[in-house]
């Protein structure tokens, strides 16, 4: 121990000296024990006012379990101490708990510990109760606000996952429902973020800790199933370890050899994900070699090697290429003895630190060693993105986008400059191209991989370089969000979406409001500016493109706004006059739709319906759905089709044909012979002799349907065709 530790512990002493015995219950000693390794006197002594601090606050209070309330908060403080926190941290997990259940305000803490240790108790608190329209909201946007809290400092997230962990070790207090609760909740976000943090201690227990609770019969059978198994290979393990360390002295190399057991969660996974059974995962073991140097480390893969024979591909270099969430190591994967699989893992003393406490590492080397400090640099990346995701208004959906890159593994492709960029599995040439800036995204219109051109939509493997085609005026397109996988790309598309909604939602309102003041004989454009600031002010607008806006989206009728608009109209002016129709091109975009029960086309009688949040909505005037609609006469739009329009529309054929081999293949062919394309077809039923067939196919207009259905009916093997009605 060093000098400073002992006088550390001396002054600490002193200040125990007016603790009460009964204090001792709660856990100090060992909190001391932890940081007396590292802290100097002075900032013991602010750890223990904290925790006079804290006891004071939460005297007389008390866990599910019975145990003074204090004690919770120093655990908490002591899986950090463990991790060599420094101060600050240790005093803000000993109060994180004051300002919501306790009188002590943020302002007082401020005063007594400093700002730092202020801010951080903020940052971690559990959130007031708000109002939410379901659970998963409430827990969504507190998740929201605890990530967003992080990227101001990021030991927050440090001490809400010592936080969690040791909620997770008395667990065994609260009910069965609440348990399954909180470890499926610790499966899903806490343990993936303390992955992508990199601290691997915390992680592997959150793990291990949620499957115990989420399927206690499966860890049950499992943990007893590998205790056997572990007694069975316990004397192969300490063999090969003499005999690894042997192979390294011989060499000069000066290493640490340790054996390692998986833990228990990452063994469930990889039986779920293999679909086999625990008697045929044989690798529940690994070796840990722990070397001076990089240079050793390539040097001792030569040594393992020459030892016991490499399996092909299972060399993975993360020292040259770290893992997204600063993680450095060789593994290689080698037949040992009778063929049993060897896992190991060789690194240098500081990238093991980094493997275990991730960005926690940054404090105990104070940003001096390059690993920890590209850990850190790694974990505020990510952090920073979070920026970019939460300009969603739903809680809900940044949840999901932020669960997409927790799970991140492992994709590393090439810019044509030979940058790395590190992206999930299954990311596409789309995601790339955000991943290097929104812009490139937004103007993507092509990608090579490996100098080849190659679909959007195409899954990137590592080691590929990809290129990004760009045009000036591109857009992104509305069916990328069907398959990219990034957070960021999601978001981006869905941020343009919506704003290219809004547009096209103005240019209709403004078209929808002209339609109904041309009833009154006048326009948009007429109308004087006082009449309109008086609607705006009525409505609780702030301009007439919200106006607008909520006209194209239905959530406003246009002939109530004309209404208000014009002078003096008579009760039932509006209900009763017919302008002229608003016309439909069929390239109005998202905020005209067609109905899927009619399927009109052009040359059909239409009418629209205004639907709140959708826009317009377009129906045969002859749809059974009509009826339903009758009672919300001023939510029906008298519309029509624009002549020469050049789109194509869907619309739904009936085919009952003679049930012989082959007779599918011949309707399709009939129908591509006069130009419709086939979106999609259905068997719907079968009997001996016929074949109910359901096409939905895209036409340009009922003279064109009308073609297509005489191809169909003069086919021998055809009974009868008819159009989907609705």
């Amino acid at each position: 121990m060093s000098s400073v530790s002992e006088r550390g512990m001396d002054y600490a002493a002193g200040l125990l000296a007016r603790i009460p015995n009964s204090r001792w219950a709660t856990g100090l000693p060992k909190l001391l024990e932890a940081i007396k390794a590292y802290m100097p006197p002075e900032q013991i002594a602010e750890v223990l006012r904290a925790y006079e601090f804290g006891a004071a606050a939460h005297h007389g209070q008390k866990r599910k379990s019975g145990a003074p309330y204090i004690s919770h908060p120093v655990a908490v403080a002591t899986i950090l101490a463990e991790m060599r926190m420094d101060s600050e941290t240790i005093a803000a997990a000993i109060l994180h708990d004051v300002i919501e259940d306790t009188p002590a305000a943020a302002e007082e803490l401020e005063e007594k510990f400093g700002k730092a240790v202020a801010t951080l108790v903020e940052g971690v608190t559990k959130l007031d109760q708000v109002q939410f329209k379901s659970r998963a909201e409430a827990q969504a946007s507190s998740f929201r606000k605890m990530l967003l809290a992080m990227i101001e400092d990021i030991r927050v997230i440090l001490v809400k996952l010592a936080d969690r962990l040791h909620n997770m070790r008395t667990l065994e207090s609260m009910p069965r429902e609440k348990q399954s609760r909180i470890a499926r909740e610790t499966l899903e976000i806490y343990a993936p973020i303390a992955n992508r943090m990199g601290i691997n201690t915390i992680k592997t227990e959150l793990e291990d800790l949620g499957f115990r609770y989420l399927h206690p019969y499966r860890y049950a059978v499992l943990s007893n199933s590998l205790r056997k198994a572990i007694g069975h290979q316990k004397q192969s393990v300490s063999k090969l370890r003499e005999e690894l360390g042997a192979a390294l002295h011989a060499h000069d190399i000066r290493g640490e050899v340790m054996g390692r057991r998986k833990n228990l969660y990452s063994i469930y996974q990889k039986m779920q994900r293999k679909g086999t059974s625990l008697s045929e995962i044989v690798d529940v073991f690994g070796f840990r070699l722990i070397v001076d140097s990089v240079d050793t480390c390539y040097r001792t893969v030569g040594v393992v090697h020459k030892l016991y024979r490499p399996m092909p591909g299972r060399f993975k270099d993360y020292i040259a290429i770290p893992r997204i969430n600063g993680y450095q190591s060789l593994h290689t994967t080698c037949f040992g003895p009778s063929g049993m699989p060897l896992e190991i893992q060789i690194r240098t003393a500081a990238m093991d630190m980094v493997a275990e406490d991730g960005i926690a590492s940054h404090w105990q080397y104070k940003a001096t060693d390059q690993a920890a400090s590209a850990s850190q640099a790694r974990a505020r990346e990510w952090l920073g993105r979070l920026m970019d995701l939460d300009q969603t208004e739903n809680s809900e959906e940044f949840l999901e986008n932020v669960k997409v890159d927790l799970f991140p593994d492992k994709v590393y492709v090439f810019t044509p400059r030979g940058d790395i960029k590190r992206l999930p599995r299954g990311a596409t040439p789309v995601d790339f191209a955000y991943a290097v800036h929104t812009d490139v995204g937004n103007r993507c219109v092509a990608a090579k991989v490996d100098r080849r051109l190659v679909p959007l939509r195409t899954q990137l493997s590592s080691g590929q370089s990809v290129e990004i085609i760009t045009t000036k005026g591109a857009k992104p397109n509305p069916n990328w969000v069907n398959f990219v996988v990034t957070a960021k790309a999601r978001t981006a598309i869905r941020a343009y979406l919506k704003q290219l909604r809004l547009d096209e939602a103005r240019d209709l309102g403004k078209r929808m409001l002209n339609q109904a003041l041309a009833e009154f004989g006048t326009s948009v454009r007429k109308v004087p500016a006082k009449r309109m600031s008086a609607l705006l002010e009525d409505f609780g607008l702030n301009n007439r493109t919200e106006l607008f806006e909520q006209l194209g989206l239905g959530e406003r009728l246009a002939p109530l706004a004309a209404r208000h608009l014009v002078a003096e109209p008579k009760e039932d002016e509006v209900d009763s006059a017919r302008g002229q129709p608003l016309t439909i091109s069929g390239t109005e975009g998202m905020v005209v739709s067609y109905a899927r029960c009619c399927y009109p086309i052009p040359g059909d009688t239409i009418m629209g319906h205004l639907s709140s949040g959708r826009g317009i909505v377009i129906h045969r005037d002859g749809c059974s759905n009509l009826a339903s609609y009758r009672k919300e006469a001023r939510k029906w739009i008298d519309v029509e089709w624009l002549p020469d329009i050049d789109q194509t529309f869907h619309v739904q054929l009936n085919v009952e044909a003679v049930n012989r081999m082959g007779v599918l293949a011949e309707v399709a062919a009939t129908i591509a012979e006069v130009e419709s394309n086939i979106d999609q077809v259905e068997v719907r039923s079968r009997d001996l002799d016929s074949s109910q067939l359901t096409f939905n196919i895209e036409v340009r207009d009922r003279k064109h349907l009308a073609e297509v259905i005489r191809s169909i009916r003069s086919m021998k093997s055809v009974l009868r065709v008819s159009r989907q009605l609705g």
